[in-house]
């Protein structure tokens, strides 16, 4: 299992990309296969690693068919073979976890 934070954002489109976020997360909206969470400056998605890198490619390629000529893809992955169990959820509870009981 893999969790990969993912910005993909077109180049010289103006101040706002909303709409071509929008196109990219309805590739999400379509599928079931993959988590995701959607922020505001990346969206986080958790699965395999290739189906994750397939979803990646067609996120882009939305964004592309929404109008754009060049595009800037961010994508970090994290990915354990040790504890294929950790969901992104976990990852953030242990954070908190950790502030509430004062071990910082």
């Amino acid at each position: 299992m893999a969790i990969a934070a993912v910005s993909i954002s077109p180049v010289g489109a103006g101040v706002s990309v909303s709409k071509y976020v929008a196109a990219a997360i309805a590739v999400l909206e379509a599928q079931d296969r993959v988590r995701w969470q959607l922020d505001s400056m990346f969206t986080t998605l958790e699965g395999e690693p290739a189906e994750l890198f397939g979803l990646i490619e067609k996120m882009q390629a939305a964004v592309f068919a929404a109008g754009a000529v060049r595009v800037g893809t961010v994508v970090k992955m994290d990915e354990r073979r040790d504890r294929p169990d950790v969901h992104m959820e976990d990852k953030v509870r242990a954070v908190r976890e950790r502030l509430r009981a004062g071990d910082h």
